[in-house]
């Protein structure tokens, strides 16, 4: 049969994706991008917070539009909307054909076949115990792939639906992680991103202590240009990891290290184990280690209790921090977790405005970073002709794709997307640097 796979949310739900489309067509079905034309259309959905959920609601009418139109047979959901609301989602959505939850990911094939033969398959297996290895059809270009290191979380954030829908933190062996890594060096990839919901985490639950270091030093001697690490939580950065990163120049000087706030106070009702201070030497100590570091944070606005002080002190501290990429996300109470119980809620208006405040601010921080890089001779990922813009598009070590900006750039011949060049920065167009390739 001819199935379509459309995957939504991040980069570890997209690995999930890969593993299923390398599952069907192991099976003999024919993988596509495109529902319009399928037999079944199989949609990877997120559920961490309101809107991902809105954004996968939305695709699931786009699908049962095409269905309605007799351009699409049959759809089935999976992912973490499915673990989070599976009968109701077969009863709201009567389009729906099939769910499978987060633990189900390698029963796609068989999952298929019962939709095709009028079925309506439920299969929600162990979260906790997860299959992370297997083939993937890598659906990034040729150029980068994520590594995946570990499956779900430990760190029971109190705002946070994750362990609920992924399960404990469960490390990949490294002997598996290094076997697949070979395999996407040798098949082209020159940005390999490594990517878990904690990857500082890695290891604790398989050898006893963290091995993250470790595995990047083996990472390091295979045939990658870039290794990019998303995403570190923050008192588990050692300087074991500290002093690795230094060493090595394959890994790149970027870090998304997400904070989320830096009252104590409201780090405590978040369950965060760290200390405004801490974070502070932290981030200190990771600048002076880490010549030209680039720091991406993600920061909430609105958790319960977070009055105009403490609103205030986290404003104060990003000013002086100066983190050169934020996403600033407005509070969230999703059902289940202890913050959405929590007393002294914010209205959504005062967090929304507080959101758009940051962003405000947060938007003059990244202007003064690519002013700063006027001038300078960068080395680029070439991504392709841009045809829209008329000119080459690619990203620096401070972009990681889809989340960052990028450097539009001109050429005197044709470059080969997947080839690094060196551009020299001549301007800011809408956020994104601008220049010319040095010969």
């Amino acid at each position: 049969m001819k199935v379509a796979f459309i995957s939504l949310g991040c980069a570890k739900n997209l690995v999930n994706t890969e593993q299923m489309m390398a599952l069907a067509r192991g099976a003999g079905h024919d993988v596509t991008g495109e529902a319009d034309g399928a037999d079944v259309a199989v949609l990877n959905t997120c559920g961490f917070i309101e809107s991902a959920k809105s954004e996968a609601i939305d695709n699931v009418l786009e699908l049962a539009a095409l269905k309605g139109a007799g351009r699409l047979q049959k759809l089935l959901v999976t992912g973490c909307l499915s673990q989070r609301y599976g009968e109701e989602i077969l009863t709201q959505l009567p389009e729906v054909d099939g769910v499978l939850g987060t633990g189900s990911y390698s029963e796609i094939v068989p999952a298929l076949l019962a939709v095709m033969a009028g079925g309506t398959p439920r299969y929600f297996g162990d979260i906790d115990r997860t299959e992370g290895d297997g083939a993937r059809l890598i659906a990034t270009p040729a150029y980068y792939a994520y590594l995946k290191i570990a499956e779900g979380c430990d760190n029971r954030c109190a705002y946070c639906v994750i362990p609920s829908l992924r399960g404990k933190y469960r490390s990949r062996t490294m002997e598996s992680l290094l076997e697949e890594a070979k395999g996407l060096a040798e098949s082209g990839v020159k940005e390999l991103i490594v990517v878990a919901q904690d990857i500082t985490r890695y290891g604790l639950d398989l050898y006893g202590k963290r091995r993250l270091a470790d595995l990047l030093r083996q990472l390091c001697r295979l045939d990658f240009h870039w290794i990019r690490l998303h995403y570190l939580y923050p008192d588990e950065v050692d300087d074991a990891l500290i002093a690795v990163m230094a060493d090595e120049e394959k890994i790149l000087n970027y870090i998304d290290i997400p904070l989320q706030h830096v009252n104590d106070g409201i780090l405590t009702a978040m369950n965060r184990r760290s200390t405004k201070e801490e974070l502070a030497a932290l981030l200190r100590t990771l600048r002076a280690r880490l010549p030209g570091l680039v720091l991406r944070t993600s920061i909430i606005c609105g958790l319960p209790g977070e009055g105009e002080a403490e609103f205030e002190e986290l404003a104060e501290f990003l000013a002086e921090a100066r983190m050169e990429r934020a996403g600033i996300f407005q509070f969230s109470p999703e059902e289940g977790t202890p913050a959405a119980a929590m007393d002294r809620q914010v209205p959504a208006e005062v967090a929304a405005h507080r959101v758009e405040l940051l962003v405000e601010r947060q938007s003059r921080v990244m202007d003064a970073y690519n002013d700063s890089r006027l001038g300078e001779s960068m080395e680029v990922l070439c991504e392709g002709f841009d045809g829209e813009a008329g000119c080459y598009a690619g990203r620096t070590y401070a972009d990681s794709p889809d989340i960052d900006g990028r450097v539009l750039f001109t050429a005197g011949g044709e470059i080969t997307p997947g080839s690094f060049v060196q551009v020299r920065i001549t301007g800011v167009c809408d956020g994104d640097l601008t220049g010319e390739i040095e010969e």
